[in-house]
């Protein structure tokens, strides 16, 4: 069998790749620097450099090595090459974030969201929000977390009964289309979360690493991501994890949907679907908080025994504003125990916007797709 040589346009576009990626991964980098990262001989990193910067995706940044040997230029990627948006959609307000393939953020715009939640209100304020961020920048690619149920061919935000935000349908990639020059990819905020979990536990040495598990949002609203052979699995239409109508155990026994239980609790803000997290928290701390942690788990178990049947995880991530109230939590892995097939809970190592962090990886992982196609 004859071996087929790799053409010499396509080790071109390979060294081309190495060196601009090794310059994603640092702020700057001299050609003998990018020679030993690399493995690149340094005349191929010279030309993949003389290459990238015609292609105005590198720059010389002026300065020069000191000490002892000769001057070597360091270089980086240029400030212009391109720029990511990751985006969240939240009851507590649009917050947009500007990216450099590098990972850094090079603006930001938060804005309020009022109730109702309409959707040109929504619209409104994320192109008031992405704009304040861009200035008079566009950006290449975006990520956009919704706090809604998101319709996978479309990237449309849903609007399904009982849910506690949104009240009809949106569509973000074309509120966003006049900023961005490429593809605005939208999907529902616990699989964000859940993304941006499984990449914290990637390759740790512990029980809880990344492997199949559900991740469950407990807050205003009611949500799950399923997490099946290394990816987050959306369904059919995308709405995989809309737990809200999941029939559970509820207050007396009677069986009742999962969102039903809060309202029979008057747990509801009012006038509406959404569970009001104070005087939940607020009511745990009183004098009745184990009866009522009780009841929460029994229902909450009930959407995990549904999990457990299905997609069989290893464990179960209880995110949200009162998963973790230790009450509650307390009473759930009690519960838990108790079932034929038990099953283990963890909780979240990304506590801090974790919808956000997963879509900001997502938006600079396709900005550096996008680069590297761009010096082809």
């Amino acid at each position: 069998m004859t071996s087929t040589k790799p053409s010499l346009a396509l080790l071109r576009e390979m060294s081309d790749e190495a060196v601009l990626r090794a310059l994603m991964d640092r702020p700057r980098l001299t050609r003998a620097e990018l020679a030993v990262l690399t493995g690149l001989s340094k005349p191929t990193v010279g030309e993949a450099v003389r290459r990238l910067e015609a292609a105005d995706l590198v720059r010389d940044t002026g300065e020069r090595t000191t000490g002892r040997g000769g001057v070597g230029t360091y270089y980086a990627l240029a400030a212009d090459a391109g720029l990511a948006l990751a985006v969240s959609i939240a009851p507590q307000g649009v917050a947009v974030e500007v990216l450099n393939a590098a990972g850094g953020v090079t603006g930001r715009a938060v804005e309020p969201v009022r109730r109702p939640a309409t959707p040109d209100a929504i619209a409104g304020v994320l192109s008031r929000a992405a704009r304040g961020a861009l200035g008079d920048r566009r950006a290449r690619v975006a990520a956009v977390s919704a706090a809604d149920p998101v319709d996978k061919a479309t990237g449309e935000l849903v609007h399904l009964p009982d849910a506690p935000f949104l009240l009809g349908a949106m569509s973000p990639a074309a509120t966003l289309a006049p900023l961005i020059d490429g593809p605005v990819v939208v999907d529902n905020d616990v699989n964000w979360a859940a993304r941006a979990e499984q990449a914290a536990r990637t390759g740790a040495a512990h029980p809880d690493a990344a492997g199949d598990f559900v991740y469950l949002y407990l807050g205003e609203g009611l949500g799950c991501a399923v997490v099946a052979d290394g990816r987050v699995r959306r369904g059919h239409r995308g709405l995989a994890g809309e737990i809200a109508h999941v029939h559970v155990p509820g207050p007396g026994g009677q069986a009742m949907p999962l969102i039903e239980v809060f309202g029979r609790l008057g747990l509801r803000h009012a006038g509406s679907t959404a569970i009001d997290v104070g005087r939940l928290l607020a009511a745990l701390g009183d004098s009745g908080g184990t009866v009522l942690a009780r009841a929460l788990a029994e229902a909450v178990s009930g959407v995990l025994d549904a999990a457990v049947a299905f997609t069989d995880p290893a464990f179960a991530v209880i995110g949200g504003p009162w998963g973790s109230a230790a009450l509650f939590a307390a009473e759930l892995a009690a519960t838990l125990s108790a079932r034929p097939r038990g099953l283990r809970i963890a909780q979240p190592r990304v506590k801090e916007d974790p919808s956000l962090t997963g879509a900001r990886a997502a938006a600079v992982h396709r900005l550096r797709d996008d680069l590297v196609a761009r010096s082809r």
